[in-house]
């Protein structure tokens, strides 16, 4: 067995065991995946094209305000594990879902956010409703 063998091995195994710990590979899973990685994206675009990050101190790409999101995006994840494990351990199949549904539209409204700060115009409704909840959420 060769070296590449060995790490595609390592790696297959390490995503079945993360898969496994999270339930499965759902759709809601890999939409709150999509949808983590397209916020993550258009921060960085963001921060580093158009200098108008709400991050930052000078709107400017920061290595510091990057790992922060990262670190919030991994928690996020973690909490979908906690939700998975509370629903095994209740004997119930939603409260993941339910947890991953929740994230996945905070990603939205923040791909939405991120999408206003770059000068996209947007909707009225969209705007008043993304305004709605963030007061609604403090």
């Amino acid at each position: 067995m060769n070296i590449k063998d060995l790490i595609c091995t390592g790696l297959g195994a390490a995503g079945a065991v993360v898969t496994a710990l999270f339930g499965g590979w759902t759709s809601g899973i890999v939409t709150l995946l999509i949808f983590m990685s397209l916020d993550y994206i258009s921060g960085i675009m963001v921060a580093g094209v158009f200098n108008k990050s709400l991050k930052t101190r000078n709107g400017a790409l920061e290595s510091r305000a990057g790992w922060k999101g990262l670190c919030r995006k991994g928690m996020t994840l973690i909490i979908i594990l906690l939700a998975y494990r509370l629903d095994l351990h209740i004997g119930t199949n939603y409260i993941r879902d339910a947890v991953t549904i929740g994230f996945c539209v905070n990603e939205a409204i923040s791909i939405i956010e991120n999408a206003g700060l770059m000068g996209l115009p947007l909707p009225d409704a969209l705007t008043k409703a993304i305004d709605i909840l963030n007061k609604k959420a403090k």
